[in-house]
């Protein structure tokens, strides 16, 4: 009684229009208030507290979200897509890998799949249709390739899932980072054998010294990624330490090191026949100046208001997800359910499938990070029982939220895309439907293959002596 009483209280507010924030929150206040009379509104408060404060690994999140939002802003995406363009531009559709290449690069400096679209997106899908491409092959290209922000990490997503199920957070990096490898790489087979297909266009080889002079100028942002999964993977930082120094190396990086924002905006390193000494003496100088004066500029602190704007919707969503996922386990449902289940005699397999069905299906209505903390609770007890491993489980999990990002009517990869291109979803959605099938079939291979999910974790496990 008390489950479905909150399951159509939840679906109600939902229909009605609310924030998904707000109509899980609700749904849990009235049940608890109407289903434990003994539990009084200031232990629901305390309940949403310590839902938050008990996961240490949440603390990552608003940090991955800072570093983003100055990587967004300080020009990293352009100087990634120069260097993708210089390795691969010169294949039969180059300029298609390339933009999957700067999606996959930017995904594992962002970990957010809306702002890998609106950062690569913005810039290449403009170059692609001057050098020959259809607008609709590029639009439907990036919304499906963006969506692997969330899977190569650092990824926010998984880190939800860590936090709904207590896993390990650096084990879902681990995990992620060969199934996206493994995307990208499909999806630039098939931009191959559509542009032998349909004669796209290729880029002139711009040379060796243009390859390395725009590798050394994306060295900035692609050293990120060996701060955070170097210090992750070798054991030197939790992923929340690392998320915090990547929000610090961020800063310095858009303000000082390619000063695209800040007080030294356009002040060059070097200037016109300026003596070497001269020149490091001067930015020396400037560079002291210059920290303290980010602190009142103002398109530094917009960045920051911005990025606090989307940690605290996020955080609030998480929030109202885990009282609706503690009501849930006091309720012992996901109990109930994985008794249920196994008294079937449902096989994994078959659970399996299950679970991709309901996924997909709130995929289409819901965020991804209130899915996860909804479903993982449920999801979880019964994988174990199932034998079905929680680290596999999860990437099976962030797969379907990928997909998830390009299924309307809350597809926001789609309304990213759209706003882009200046076209209607309708439009969005028939461009990125060729491409979504490869994503189904990859999602059927990670499902069914766990080895790929679970080969490198096993692996640095071994070399840590822990099997």
């Amino acid at each position: 009684m008390t489950a479905a009483v909150l399951f159509i209280l939840l679906f109600t507010c939902m229909l009605m229009g609310m924030p998904i924030a707000v109509a899980l929150g609700l749904s849990s206040i009235v049940t608890i208030l109407f289903f434990a009379p003994d539990t009084s509104l200031a232990s629901i408060a305390l309940k949403m507290f310590e839902a938050t404060s008990s996961h240490y690994t949440l603390l990552a999140i608003p940090f991955f979200i800072l570093s983003s939002a100055f990587l967004s802003t300080g020009g990293v995406a352009r100087r990634l897509i120069d260097f993708a363009v210089s390795s691969v531009g010169h294949i039969r559709g180059g300029l298609g890998m390339a933009s999957v290449m700067a999606c996959m690069l930017f995904a594992a400096v962002s970990g957010s799949s809306p702002a890998t679209v609106a950062a690569i997106g913005s810039i290449v899908i403009a170059g692609m249709v001057r050098a020959g491409y259809p607008q609709s092959f590029g639009a439907g290209l990036i919304a499906n390739a963006g969506t692997l922000g969330i899977l190569i990490p650092p990824s926010i997503v998984m880190l939800v899932y860590a936090a709904a199920t207590e896993v390990s957070a650096a084990r879902m990096f681990m995990a992620g980072l060969i199934p996206g490898l493994m995307m990208g790489g499909i999806l630039m087979i098939a931009i191959y054998i559509a542009a032998r297909i349909k004669k796209l266009p290729s880029q002139p080889f711009p040379g060796v010294k243009t390859l390395v002079k725009t590798g050394v100028v994306a060295m900035g942002g692609l050293m990120l990624i060996v701060i955070v999964l170097g210090s992750i993977y070798g054991g030197v930082a939790s992923p929340t330490e690392a998320a915090a120094v990547a929000a610090v190396y961020a800063y310095l990086i858009a303000v000082i090191g390619y000063r695209d924002i800040g007080p030294l905006k356009n002040v060059a390193w070097r200037n016109q026949g300026e003596a070497i000494p001269s020149a490091v003496i001067r930015n020396t100088l400037q560079c002291a100046l210059a920290l303290p004066k980010s602190v009142v500029n103002q398109e530094v602190r917009h960045v920051v208001l911005d990025a606090a704007k989307v940690s605290l919707m996020l955080l609030f969503i998480i929030a109202n997800a885990m009282l609706f996922a503690h009501v849930l386990t006091s309720e012992g449902i996901p109990q109930a359910i994985a008794a249920t289940i196994v008294d079937w005699g449902l096989p994994a397999w078959g659970f399996l499938i299950v679970v991709n069905i309901l996924l997909l299906m709130a995929g289409n209505f819901m965020e991804p990070s209130a899915i996860l903390l909804i479903m993982a609770p449920i999801l979880f007890p019964i994988a174990t029982q199932l034998g079905i491993d929680p680290i596999h489980l999860g990437i099976i999990m962030v797969v379907n939220m990928e997909i998830g990002m390009l299924t309307p009517p809350v597809g926001l990869n789609l309304f990213v895309t759209a706003g882009i291109t200046n076209r209607s979803i309708g439009w969005v959605i028939r461009a990125a439907l060729p491409w979504l099938g490869l994503l189904l079939g990859f999602l059927i291979l990670i499902t069914y293959v766990p080895q790929i999910s679970l080969f490198l974790p096993e692996y640095i496990d071994k070399l840590q002596g822990y099997n």
